[in-house]
């Protein structure tokens, strides 16, 4: 049955992101029209929703609102809807990697759903990828709100460890609310010592350089990083996964994983050092330990701000490892960042 009014749309092809405006009084004339503008074979040709592959009656169709999307099918093809058939599509081409961002932003461009803007967004983030490029003068983007100083983006990544890292050398510092003078000396002595510990390990910078050697960075050569999953967990079961070396935004996006002390710096790692050190003086208690525990991968897992737990963790440290042997020997002896990591990379 013809209706009086007709109705306009948005009509596009099952092979293109092409839309063309029609109106139609009816499914007929709609599914009339588009064959011939789309040259579509007549014969079993359909026509659906955009959004969602839904294929409607006469009836639906003057319920639908003006400049719909809807999608011209031949016999054999379907539509799952929108962005995921889209975006199978398009990944299944042999288009070129600039190809397929540019179709991809235009997908983003006319998407209306927050959830598909969402998968696109996230489509780009991995297709624009400039890892392959290291210097500013290669990928000046990158170095949006960087310090001209830093030529490289190895460099910056380096640094961007190395402040975190320092970070921690002053809440060990801080020994005010230590009341006995004697026992703050001591703490004192001993915080100094742990930082030249870490100077002499440049602040294990080396964690986020994707040109440091492969037993010290905890990243790929091309700079990816995994997360290696919360406190109480030997991996992580989301499969978070990084480059902070592909864009922009992946290096802000990064900024937000958490190097986790496994066993908590400032519940129990602080504390049991200052404990020891009242107690047995800070000559008798092995730095080394505790400087392993603060500051390297012997007890810091990288994570995903999801697996980022902010529960008490419950853990001690062990009490066989606070002190020196009473027969240590007083010479020379294996720097604690060159011990070998506990966390392996995934």
């Amino acid at each position: 049955q013809m209706s009086g009014k007709e109705k306009p749309v948005k009509i596009r092809s099952y092979n293109s992101s092409n839309k063309y405006g029609v109106t139609a009084k009816n499914v007929k004339e709609l599914l009339d029209k588009g064959c011939k503008l789309l040259k579509v074979p007549p014969a079993g040709a359909r026509i659906c929703l955009y959004s969602d592959g839904t294929e409607f009656t006469e009836k639906y169709f003057h319920t639908l609102p003006a400049h719909t999307e809807l999608v011209l099918l031949s016999r054999g093809q379907s539509w799952s809807g929108g962005v995921s058939e889209a975006l199978r599509r398009l990944l299944c081409t042999d288009a070129s990697g600039d190809a397929v961002v540019k179709a991809a932003e235009d997908l983003l461009r006319d998407e209306r759903s927050p959830k598909s803007r969402k998968v696109l967004s996230d489509l780009l983030l991995n297709l624009e990828d400039r890892s392959e490029l290291e210097t500013r003068d290669q990928d000046a983007d990158w170095f949006r709100g960087v310090g001209p100083w830093f030529k490289t983006k190895s460099d910056y990544m380096k640094h961007s460890c190395r402040s975190r890292i320092r970070g921690y050398t002053r809440e060990v510092k801080s020994s005010k609310s230590i009341k006995k003078a004697k026992v703050r000396k001591e703490f004192q002595k001993a915080s100094e010592s742990l930082e030249e510990m870490l100077k002499e390990a440049k602040y294990n910078g080396c964690y986020f350089d994707r040109s440091a050697e492969e037993e010290e960075r905890l990243c790929t050569p091309e700079g990816w990083f995994t997360c290696q999953g919360s406190f109480d967990q030997e991996a992580c079961s989301f499969f978070h996964s990084i480059n902070p070396y592909s864009s922009y935004e992946s290096r802000i996006v990064f900024s937000t994983w958490n190097l986790d002390h496994r066993i908590e710096k400032r519940r129990t790692v602080i504390p049991t050092l200052l404990g020891a050190v009242e107690r047995h003086g800070q000559a008798r208690v092995d730095l080394g330990y505790f400087y392993q525990l603060l500051f390297t991968t012997r007890n810091l897992k990288l994570v995903h701000i999801v697996c980022h737990k902010k529960e008490a963790h419950n853990l001690a440290c062990d009490g066989r490892k606070l002190l020196r042997p009473a027969n240590a020997v007083r010479g020379k002896k294996e720097h604690p960042a060159k011990k070998r990591r506990f966390f392996k990379k995934n």
